[in-house]
């Protein structure tokens, strides 16, 4: 088990790929949502 192995997570890395072992994260926490419209007036 380690970079060959599609199964682990180490060999998920190794690959560059995603799935059980490697979630790739939620999107909606990378994006920031903008100021409300009254603080820029």
């Amino acid at each position: 088990m380690g970079k060959g192995d599609k199964r682990t997570k180490k060999g998920k890395i190794f690959r560059g790929s995603f799935g059980k072992t490697r979630r790739r994260g939620k999107k909606n926490a990378q994006i920031e949502k903008p100021s409300d419209t009254k603080a820029d007036s």
